[in-house]
């Protein structure tokens, strides 16, 4: 299913968070890298670099996203991260609300509405069933579960907790059918991907699991592969 022209589902969304094995041009490594398998597996992967590597990474094919946003306008705001900003850099979206950098729902509220005015994708995130069910409530256009106990775990919330993810799916399509939906915390191989989509998710949001490989193309492949066969 094609989304906005620039993803679509199953996705593979990378958060690169701060890890100083992709910070400038160990970023753009990996970017390459994920075009590739992209290109060879014909499923979309998003990548979401550090703020400083957006310019840059936004010049690659794959779709770029923002690991934030902040609930301003533009104006007198030192320090904040602005969405025109952001799609200024090529990006076509921003994840909000992860487990590292929460915010109230009334901002989320705002941001979502700034990012479909500028033509950008909210991805937002929701350590649990409630949220998952509130945040659904704002109308972004991705939710990801992702309980922040299993985050950079190694164990999969697709495997942990599968009622989590197959409740919070089920209850967000109730609230609003058009949201799709990530499963995140923990996915670091295809067999995990596998499960999220059976699922019914459609797609994963992954971070040490690839940035933390010894063998990004490798694990990349290993994460396609599965979701192009599900």
């Amino acid at each position: 299913m094609t989304f906005k022209k620039s993803i679509k589902f199953p996705l593979i969304l990378i958060n690169l968070k701060s890890y100083s094995e992709t910070i400038g041009f160990k970023a753009e490594e990996l970017t390459k890298i994920a075009e590739e398998v992209a290109d060879s597996t014909g499923v979309c992967i998003g990548i979401a670099p550090q703020y400083m590597d957006l310019r840059q990474i936004g010049r690659f094919r794959i779709p770029v996203f923002s690991q934030h946003i902040d609930p301003i306008l533009p104006g007198a705001h030192t320090g904040h991260v602005l969405a025109e900003s952001v799609s200024a850099t090529g990006a076509v979206g921003a994840i909000l609300n992860h487990s590292e950098r929460r915010l109230e729902l009334s901002s989320i509220e705002m941001i979502v509405e700034r990012l479909r005015s500028l033509g950008l994708i909210s991805v937002v995130c929701a350590s649990s069933l409630k949220v998952a069910m509130a945040v659904a409530s704002l109308d972004p256009d991705i939710v990801a579960i992702e309980p922040p106990e299993l985050i950079g775990s190694g164990i999969a919330v697709s495997k942990a907790t599968p009622e989590v993810v197959s409740g919070s799916v089920e209850a967000i399509k109730r609230i609003n059918s058009r949201i799709s939906v990530l499963c995140g915390a923990g996915i670091s191989s295809g067999s995990d991907v596998h499960a999220a989509i059976q699922l019914g998710t459609s797609g994963v949001l992954v971070a040490s699991g690839i940035v933390k490989s010894t063998d990004w193309k490798k694990a990349l492949l290993d994460l396609a592969t599965s979701a192009a066969e599900t």
